[in-house]
């Protein structure tokens, strides 16, 4: 299948464009710059150059496609109002990108996260996201618009991942404990994250692209929810510095923009994408990539 990958030269995109080239896909991925060219080519894909405001290079990839995954996002911010006006710019992009593949066979599988969703209860494929104006990324209510619309459009929502040169929360928390001096939990620490290892989530939007069904949400989730009091446990021991639970007063202080994530208990089951598309991860668990990787190098 030819497929076209926007966020291709990204954490897990990059993972995503190798995964389809191992097995057999032809891939193009949007390009904004002569390194992100490089890196997609050395992958094995074809660059197109452009971005996610640029709607005619996102139209020229899909008319050459038989399938289209969208990972492309800016960096989460500290921010709130950058990550606010990427929402804006994505949801743009996906509502053409559906438009686009609408009335055709041609699948778009588009990204969302796990979280602010259910909390405290385990998340499933079949619980849908609420349509809160509060919310700065909406690709999740926007796929729901285009399959409205015509597209063969599904979603995969992705936890946090490990990996090599992880670029998700858990640096966020490494560097909050540097500047710190302590690694820090609210209250007990057991509210949860889900978690997958970054050639897993790679390996489900293969699966998806090549036999998701259109409206449907898939949990790129292995790991059901590690309490954040583990993720610190091993930051402090990585880092040499104390731990220390926070009250929920005092979690601000710490955590500043990220304190809903570092409080939000958020299990997540993926037993329904495991059965329909027979995904099974095999990599290893968060705190064994924590122990053994490179998250604290530098």
């Amino acid at each position: 299948m030819k497929i076209f990958v926007t966020g291709g030269s990204g954490y897990i995109g990059s993972r995503v464009v190798q995964d389809l080239v191992a097995n057999g896909h032809d891939v193009e991925g949007l390009s904004r710059s002569e390194k992100s060219d490089a890196k997609l080519e050395a992958l094995g894909a074809r660059p197109v150059r452009g971005d996610l405001v640029d709607h005619g290079a996102l139209k020229r990839g899909i008319q050459r496609a038989e399938g289209v995954i969208h990972l492309a996002f800016g960096s989460f911010s500290q921010d709130m109002s950058e990550n606010f006006a990427s929402g804006r710019i994505e949801a743009d992009a996906i509502s053409v990108m559906g438009d686009e593949v609408a009335g055709t066979d041609k699948p778009l599988v588009t990204t969302s996260g796990c979280g602010l969703i259910a909390d405290g209860v385990v998340l499933t494929e079949a619980m849908k996201r609420p349509a809160d104006e509060g919310l700065f990324r909406v690709s999740e209510q926007m796929t729901s618009e285009v399959v409205a619309r015509g597209a063969k459009a599904m979603v995969v929502r992705i936890p946090q991942v490990s990996g090599p040169e992880n670029e998700g929360f858990v640096p966020l928390l490494i560097q909050l404990a540097r500047v710190h001096g302590f690694a820090a939990y609210v209250g007990e620490g057991r509210n949860r994250w889900p978690a997958a290892y970054v050639e897993d989530a790679a390996a489900l939007y293969r699966l998806v692209v090549e036999k998701g069904r259109a409206g449907q949400i898939y949990h790129a989730v292995a790991e059901e929810g590690v309490t954040l009091r583990d993720i610190a446990s091993v930051i402090a021991e990585k880092l040499n510095v104390p731990i220390s639970s926070l009250a929920a007063a005092e979690a601000e202080s710490y955590f500043r923009q990220f304190t809903m994530f570092a409080s939000m208990d958020n299990p997540v089951s993926s037993a329904s994408t495991r059965k329909e598309l027979g995904w099974e991860p095999q990599g290893p668990i968060m705190l064994e990539v924590m122990h053994n990787g490179d998250y604290f190098d530098g």
